[in-house]
């Protein structure tokens, strides 16, 4: 299952809690952004009927969360795999940076279709971060599963709110 061994837990502290301080930054940072704007702005959109009440986003992006940090923390404790391992580093990184990005597009600057392009791209980093994860560490990869899919949720209904809200 692990393609390189993994530095003990009890060995790997400060890896574990980077992990997790980044994962909860990025969390932190894109609720910040999207929080406010739901009761106003959010509310007044028109969304697709396969948009799930607002109760359903916080513990599906919390378990998305806590997801991502045990599966780069898993990243981070690999040993031995140098530029795969630091490919691996750097594509998460960008997928986070995405993640927060997108709901400061969509939400911070209301401005869906700049958000659509946006996911898009997040989407694609995910599913390659997944690629280079699974050659490092199976399982790390296999935590990701439910993250591109909801993802993917979120693009279509992005879409369904980009097409019933044009103007003109």
């Amino acid at each position: 299952m692990t393609r390189f061994p993994l530095r003990p837990l009890r060995e790997s502290r400060g890896l574990v809690v980077a992990a997790v301080i980044l994962v909860v930054a990025a969390s932190l940072l894109g609720s910040a952004v999207t929080m406010p704007r739901i009761p106003n702005w959010y509310a007044t959109l028109e969304k697709p009927s396969f948009t799930p009440p607002n109760w359903v986003f916080g513990p599906a992006w919390t378990l998305l969360f806590t997801l991502m940090a045990i599966s780069f923390q898993r990243i981070l404790r690999v040993e031995d795999a140098g530029a795969l391992r630091t490919r691996a580093i750097v594509l998460f990184l960008a997928q986070l940076v995405l993640n927060v990005l997108w709901s400061a597009a969509f939400f911070g600057l209301k401005n869906p279709p700049l958000a659509l392009a946006i996911i898009v791209v997040f989407e694609a980093l995910i599913l390659a971060t997944m690629v280079v994860f699974a050659q490092l560490d199976r399982p790390a990869a296999w935590l990701l599963v439910p993250y591109p899919l909801w993802v993917a949720y979120a693009t279509a209904i992005n879409l369904g709110v980009v097409l019933l809200n044009r103007s003109g």
